[in-house]
């Protein structure tokens, strides 16, 4: 069936609802019936409308053709019975119209019981399981007795008008009819249960998405139920609770079967246990009170049929006072029955924004986060990934047993799928991507469209956290490699210190040997001249030796010409004693304080030792420039090269990168095999320096060099 004739198809019932209950009720107008009149239109129409729309839109689901069935029947059966009546009013019973349209309301007002059926079939159209065929089969079966006995004898129409007694159509004795009728009826209590029963075992089967959309039909069933027995009780017409209540089932269901906002029924049905609860609290307050305490005092009794104004004001009190606490237990215990043993929403996203404004360690914050996650989705297991690379790394899970995957390749900016979950979220802070949260729920289950908003929202949050999370992580590796920085620097002193005092030893040999042959210079003295020039002779020559000696063990430590002339002379100098060829090149290079020539000095000589002990014959060169901001270096040579990602750190560029990260600088190393390598080194400082004063003219290092890691070294 195409679609357009399905809409023809409905529409046309749909106009004869409405025709019918016009013509109900202007005769009920007239008749001065008015409950006649108006009374069922809005839950016929409801019917007949809801119908309508799922019938032209789902023709192959017979719930929306059922239910224009039912509410044209009962239409056109209000219609004739309130013709009926306005007819005996009006002093024209006699008329063959009045019978006849009597017997046809009363065949219509049969098809109630249709409505068990369309509970069977509930959502799709379809039944349970093929078990349910007998049930759907007696239920038209018995459908088709009641429609006979209607149309064939008075006892249906006995039944449900008083105004007309004998039905035009009499072909089966009214006592046969009646019989048949009341066994009929009777059965229909069972079926009706077993539809009912048959709606429960598709709920237990079924999807979340089934799950809500028969929530939806039972929570207005059990609206309908309580207004019924409401108004059964208090006012003594349990039709009233129908008629005002009842629209809200066929309306249900059409939202229902179009899923349409399927998943706030949990809120509404939340909403509902705790106004209806308060609702009930009140009134037994006041009747405990008013009327109870009231009774006792039989003064009250005598002097006034009026409720006491004293008690009404205590019972307002007393109402006043545990409200707040009643209505806090009464929404735990709603949240309880909807959500179950998770967290609801709304409390997943107030515990996870109070987790962003408390300070956790990392090891404690992620958990937390993996566990909040899992609450809040009801999911089975949780995760929080964090991004590494070209990788998503695993944090944390909840729980801690169910961890999934360590690792997770991602690429681009579109959430990955990891292996044994059914949501991944990405995680942003300002548009970068920091990791992801992931969950897997049970087996059967889905993620829910709430669920999965609430996901979404957890991930926007979680922002923030994780940035926190990794600006702590990288401080905490910062003074990892601060404390380990501050002990390679006092390893390095003591290693100086034992360097110089090996170096001191040469002289202090030539020293002593010195001292010996002045000794033995001055025995000889006035007794052999040749002997003595020639001692002195010796003296003198290793005297300069050991001065030599001294002064370049003093140039190692501190060269004199790095303090008198600054870096350009010094690293020229330097450069000049080196076994390959050495250029130097100097752009904008002034005068710095002390600290920062004596760092990029002695860097500049370690990397050109370096250069010449593993590429010897390369020719190297080393370019020194400078600005207002930062003074930089860099030693290039042409020698073989290395994979510095392939290779350990060696401990004369760790020197350089903890003498640079000392002042704030960096160090960074740029090599390939084949390519020779590159070293470069910067030093970034506040205030305006240069010219050519003293090492210390300038203002101090601000130390505000970028920090770019030491990739790998060589010696």
């Amino acid at each position: 069936m195409t679609t357009g004739t399905a809409r023809w198809l409905a529409g046309g019932p749909l106009v004869l609802t409405v025709a019918a209950l016009t013509v109900s009720a202007v005769f009920g107008v007239a008749a001065g019936d008015l409950m006649d009149a108006f009374a069922f239109a809005p839950l016929l129409l409801a019917f007949a409308a809801v119908g309508a729309i799922v019938a032209s839109h789902r023709p192959a689901n017979p719930i929306g053709w059922l239910f224009l069935a039912e509410g044209l029947g009962f239409a056109v059966g209000v219609a004739t019975d309130t013709y009926a009546t306005y007819a005996t009013r009006t002093g024209v019973a006699a008329s063959p119209s009045v019978d006849w349209a009597a017997w046809l309301g009363a065949i219509l007002g049969e098809l109630g019981f249709l409505f068990a059926l369309a509970v069977l079939l509930f959502p799709d159209g379809r039944l349970p399981s093929s078990r349910w065929r007998v049930v759907a089969w007696l239920i038209v079966a018995g459908e088709a007795l009641l429609v006979l006995m209607a149309a064939t004898s008075s006892a249906a129409l006995r039944a449900q008008s008083s105004a007309v007694r004998a039905s035009p159509v009499r072909l089966i004795p009214d006592g046969v009819a009646e019989s048949v009728i009341s066994v009929v009826q009777t059965a229909f209590i069972p079926l009706c249960l077993a539809a009912a029963a048959g709606l429960a075992v598709r709920y237990r089967r079924s999807t979340p998405d089934v799950r809500h959309q028969i929530k939806w039909v039972a929570y207005a069933g059990l609206l309908t139920a309580a207004a019924l027995l409401i108004c059964g009780l208090v006012f003594g017409d349990p039709l009233g609770g129908l008629l005002a209540v009842g629209p809200l089932i066929p309306i249900t269901a059409g939202i229902a079967i179009f899923k349409y906002r399927l998943y706030d029924i949990d809120v509404v049905i939340s909403k509902t246990i705790v106004y209806g609860s308060l609702a009930a609290f009140i009134t037994v307050v006041y009747v405990v009170i008013v009327a109870g305490i009231g009774s006792l005092g039989s003064g009250f009794l005598h002097a006034s049929s009026r409720p006491s104004l004293g008690l009404s004001i205590l019972a307002t009190a007393v109402v006043a006072v545990a409200f707040q606490p009643v209505r806090e237990r009464v929404q735990r215990l709603a949240n309880r029955l909807v959500f179950g043993k998770r967290a609801t929403p709304y409390e997943a996203l107030s515990e996870f924004a109070g987790r962003i404004g408390e300070t956790y360690a990392t090891e404690d914050a992620l958990p937390r986060m993996a566990r909040v996650l899992a609450e809040g989705t009801g999911a089975a297991r949780a995760a929080v990934w964090l991004k590494d690379g070209a990788e998503l790394t695993a944090g944390a899970c909840w729980p801690a047993d169910g961890a999934p995957p360590a690792r997770a390749g991602f690429t681009g900016g579109e959430a990955p799928a990891i292996t044994g979950t059914d949501r991944v979220a990405l995680v942003y802070h300002q548009g970068e991507v920091l990791g992801a949260l992931s969950v897997a729920k049970r087996p059967g289950e889905t993620l829910t469209p709430i669920e999965d908003k609430l996901m979404s929202d957890l991930a926007a949050q979680a922002g923030l956290l994780l940035h926190n999370i990794g600006l702590t992580q990288q401080l905490q590796a910062r003074l990892t490699e601060l404390r380990a920085s501050r002990l390679r620097i006092v390893a390095v002193a003591d290693d100086q210190r034992r360097r110089i005092e090996r170096d001191i030893h040469d002289p202090q040999q030539q020293l002593l040997a010195i001292a010996g042959k002045l000794a033995l210079a001055e025995s000889v003295a006035g007794q052999d001249d040749e002997r003595e020039r020639a001692l002195v002779a010796q003296l003198k020559a290793e005297t300069s030796g050991a001065l030599e000696t001294l002064r370049e063990l003093a140039r190692g430590i501190h060269p004199p010409l790095l303090a008198d002339q600054g870096l350009i002379a010094a690293v020229t100098t330097q450069a000049g004693k080196a076994p390959v060829p050495v250029a130097v090149d100097a752009d904008g290079v002034g005068r710095y304080p002390a600290e920062i020539e004596n760092a990029i000095y002695f860097c500049c000589v370690e990397a050109l030792q370096n250069a010449t002990r593993h590429a010897p014959g390369s020719a190297v060169r080393i370019s020194l420039a400078g600005d207002q901001r930062q003074v930089m270096f860099t030693v290039t040579d042409d020698g073989p090269g290395f994979d510095p990602a392939a290779s350990t750190a060696g401990s004369g560029l760790r020197n350089m990168s903890d003498r640079l990260a000392a002042l704030g600088g960096s160090c960074q190393v740029d090599s390939r095999p084949g390519r020779g390598t590159t070293v470069t080194g910067r030093i970034g400082f506040g205030g305006t320096l240069g010219g050519s004063g003293g090492g210390t003219a300038g203002a101090a290092p601000a130390g505000t060099g970028d920090t770019v890691p030491l990739a790998g070294c060589m010696g």
